[in-house]
């Protein structure tokens, strides 16, 4: 029985889909005028892990996660770059494809973008407008009312009073009241812009959101995710745009994944404590990253240095290790075997993938023993491994495949594989001839390169540290 906790309730609560065997799901994706950062990796494996068990539990899952492609950081880094917005989107969307295809996330199966969606949010707009909810003002923006809509503040749990204390808003003469947020943006000069009842102008970023889940998801859906920064004011204006023009409940389960610190300090550009993922990537292999998000819940703060790379890096060789050398067939997963079990009751937790983690270490472990036993059982015990494993988008790579990756980080460009398999025919050759002294020569010079040997009964195996 899958929990999933509501930032709505604030608790758990079982999961009933709105229609029997389907998900529908938006996820908040990214605003696409720079690299992505860690934050967004966190975002992009979370919710494709959620995706991944909810489909392994059966259901069909209807995944959608946005592209913001307009909006002022948009359009000043454009106009910056002396480029038009259109170009600076596009190469910064195809950085984000490969990101997340690096990190092991599967494509969702919509992906829109804002500016295809301007039509649906004028007509959006114009209802908010004929329900009460919003209102034109005098400079040609156009705002959504927050005292028109009752239960604002429901996902934060705040009342407006309690609002306005808490936020800094600046001082606008165009709004009624000043926790009132902006639906369209009149244009300014040189701005992109788009014609409306109401002038020229651009659609704010709330609103597109509301615009595109409606219409690919329906007015009604199962589930909204997005990181914790999102829970207000954006999702709270969200459902008061989405259910002011509705006038149904929008989404039932709210999921919101943790932030992610650097050293017990929130990442930030301000901080200068700020990783693209593409830098993170240029240390450390993308399965380790990938492995390195999971290992925490996703509701928790997820503490990034060096040193936890570092230790998920030998986590996730441990795994690997546990395969190397042994043929994992592929099996059919029986959730009542007691190790598959426990791996279901963990996912279904609120996808507690660090208990479902602890499962896979256990399995490696009972075959582990059972190889160093001669036991024919191991075999099957790690295809269940790799299949379980497979679930949350790790250890589908050929252990030697992952043993010997290597990054620029941490291994000597110069020594590819070529390389080294030359150097260790050359050991081998050494040693046949009991020259040790050339034979230890070369091991330390792969040592130093990064390179580690493994002497065993099938040989020599190598891999990257």
């Amino acid at each position: 029985m899958l929990t999933l906790h509501n930032s709505l309730s604030r608790k758990k609560e079982v999961f009933s889909p709105i229609t029997p065997g389907q998900v529908r799901m938006y996820v908040c994706g990214m605003t696409v005028y720079d690299y992505c950062h860690l934050g967004h990796a966190r975002v992009l494996v979370v919710f494709d892990m959620v995706t991944r068990w909810l489909r392994a539990s059966g259901y069909a899952v209807t995944y959608v996660r946005n592209i913001t492609d307009i909006d002022d950081k948009i359009i000043k880094r454009a106009q910056d770059n002396g480029e038009p917005f259109t170009v600076l989107t596009d190469r910064f969307i195809a950085a984000m494809h490969e990101d997340s295809a690096a990190l092991g996330v599967l494509p969702p199966d919509h992906e829109p973008r804002a500016t295809e969606y301007v039509g649906n949010m004028l007509t959006m707009i114009r209802t908010l407008i004929e329900h009460g909810h919003a209102y034109a003002a005098d400079n040609g923006d156009v705002y959504y009312s927050v005292q028109s809509f009752a239960r604002y503040g429901q996902l934060s749990g705040k009342s407006l009073e309690d609002l306005r204390a808490g936020e800094r808003v600046e001082v606008d003469t165009n709004k009624r009241d000043p926790m009132d947020f902006v639906l369209w943006k009149a244009a300014k000069p040189g701005e992109p812009s788009w014609p409306s009842p109401w002038g020229a102008g651009r659609p704010g970023w709330h609103i597109e959101c509301s615009a595109m889940g409606s219409d690919l998801l329906g007015k009604h859906f199962d589930i909204h995710g997005g990181g914790q920064d999102l829970q207000f004011p954006h999702h709270e204006n969200e459902i008061a745009q989405s259910e002011g023009a509705h006038d149904c409940k929008f989404v039932n389960y709210w999921l919101h994944n943790g932030f992610v610190r650097v050293d017990d300090e929130k990442m930030s550009k301000s901080l200068g404590n700020f990783f693209t993922i593409r830098e993170v990537l240029s240390k450390y292999d993308a399965e380790v990253v990938r492995f390195f998000i999971l290992r925490a819940h996703y509701r928790s703060p997820l503490n990034y240095s060096d040193q936890h790379l570092d230790d998920a890096k030998a986590a996730l060789t441990r795994l690997y290790t546990a395969l190397r050398g042994v043929d994992a067939p592929a099996v059919t997963l029986n959730w009542n075997d007691p190790h598959a079990a426990r791996f279901q009751v963990a996912m279904d937790d609120d996808f507690n993938t660090p208990e479902a983690l602890a499962v896979l270490f256990d399995l490696a472990a009972e075959a582990n023993r059972m190889r160093t036993a001669g036991s024919e059982v191991a075999g099957p015990l790690l295809g269940q491994l790799k299949a379980l494993a497979g679930l949350l988008g790790l250890l589908q790579r050929n252990p030697e495949q992952y043993m010997q990756s290597g990054t620029a980080g941490n291994v000597a460009a110069e020594y590819d594989a070529e390389r080294i398999e030359g150097l260790l025919n050359e050991r081998l050759a050494a040693r046949k001839e009991k020259d040790f002294k050339r034979s230890d020569a070369i091991r330390n010079e792969l040592k130093a390169a990064g390179v580690i040997l493994e002497d065993g009964p099938q040989g020599t195996l190598w891999r990257r540290e």
